[in-house]
């Protein structure tokens, strides 16, 4: 064998100690490799919690800030508010004025509206017044002279009436005192030259134009005679008449020597007469008890239909 391809013990064991430097060379340079990969790791682990910190906190100084930002801004305008300059306080007053303004116009308009209709109603009103003051005045005047001509026509037909039947009034006796004669006195002697006073004549009035409302234009009826007497009286607005009483808007037929029967109705009773309304013509008379009591008129009671 040669000597380079045999090797010493020395050589041998030399050459193992190299080799076993070497492996721990490169074992220890693994180590200090892996310590350096695990320092690296555990830097970037402390880096991202320093930065998740640093995060943490800007986080809740900048919620701070917001916080006192937004208070101030509130209490800016609660100052704003208390001295008129807020914007959004202006703006909604300028809006609310605008909507008084308005109210108070169309107030306004509608004031003067009702104040002219007030007024309008006013003169119409007064016009009608005045028309209705005139008209009143005119119908009355108008009544008034009805009623006067009326009664003037009443006491024409009663004047007509007693010259009929010749009862224009009731005359009574007059009292005459007689002096008691002496018994020396000589009795008197009746004068004959005096004429008994004659018998009540019925006069006709002289002619005139007969119309239908005159007695003159009626028959004449046969009635009792006026001598004789009926028993008539007035008591309390009612007149007692022949053995019956009559009263107020009671239907009656009226006759005497020169009327016919008459439909009436008494219209009103007095102390001392009567008032009757012919359903004829409407026209009315005027009865006097005495006339009544001696039978120059004679009422009878007759049906209201």
């Amino acid at each position: 064998m040669s000597s380079a391809g045999v090797l010493s013990p020395a050589a041998a064991a030399a050459t193992d100690y190299y080799e076993e430097e070497e492996l721990e060379s490169a074992e220890e340079e693994d180590d200090r490799s892996f310590r350096g990969r695990e320092s690296d790791e555990d830097t970037e682990d402390a880096s991202e919690t320093d930065l998740a910190k640093h995060d943490n906190v800007d986080y809740v100084e900048m919620k701070e800030q917001m916080y006192q930002d937004k208070l101030a801004s509130l209490k800016r305008q609660l100052q704003q508010l208390q001295e008129g300059t807020h914007q959004e306080y202006q703006k909604r007053m300028k809006k609310l004025d605008q909507q008084y303004k308005e109210r108070l116009r169309n107030a306004e308009l509608f004031l003067q509206l009702e104040t002219e209709q007030v007024e309008r109603n006013y003169i119409k009103e007064k016009k009608a017044a005045v028309k209705e003051f005139e008209d009143k005045k005119v119908e009355l005047k108008e009544n008034l002279i009805a009623e006067l001509e009326e009664k003037k026509k009443m006491i024409e037909n009663e004047k007509l009436t007693m010259e009929l039947t010749g009862d224009s009034m009731e005359v009574k006796p007059i009292m005459t005192r007689k002096l008691r004669r002496r018994p020396n006195d000589p009795v008197p002697i009746p004068d004959k030259r005096r004429k008994p006073a004659p018998d009540i004549l019925y006069l006709k009035s002289p002619k005139r134009p007969v119309s239908p409302s005159t007695p003159e234009h009626l028959p004449a009826t046969q009635i009792e005679s006026p001598a004789q007497r009926f028993e008539a009286r007035i008591e309390e607005g009612k007149l007692y008449y022949d053995k019956r009483w009559y009263h107020k808007s009671q239907a009656i037929y009226l006759e005497s020597k020169d009327i016919s029967k008459l439909s009436c109705v008494i219209s009103s009773v007095g102390t001392n007469e009567i008032w009757v309304r012919k359903s004829s013509d409407s026209t009315k008379m005027r009865i006097y008890l005495g006339q009544l009591q001696k039978g120059t008129f004679v009422i009878r009671r007759r049906s209201a239909a």
